[in-house]
């Protein structure tokens, strides 16, 4: 059995719910599903700085780039 979370929504959050669960869906199933969407939504955020960052670091774009030569000269025709 999954353990018990209590929160005390504020009025934003309770307007969410209803929007959440005016389909029939249960305040824990909404609640649930909303939690994993925001944690994948943080991650993605995440990869999303980490890859502007590489993609801003002139040093690491060019040893990308010479990685890239050196491995041309390996390809199979």
């Amino acid at each position: 059995m999954a353990e018990t979370i209590t929160f005390r929504p504020d009025e934003d959050a309770r307007r969410a719910l209803a929007v959440l669960t005016q389909d029939g869906t249960s305040v824990s199933t909404a609640v649930r599903a909303a939690l994993i969407d925001a944690a994948k939504a943080a991650a993605q955020d995440r990869l999303r700085a980490e890859a502007a960052a590489l993609a801003a670091d002139d040093t690491d774009r060019a040893e990308a780039a010479q990685v890239l030569r050196d491995m041309e000269t390996l390809r199979a025709w």
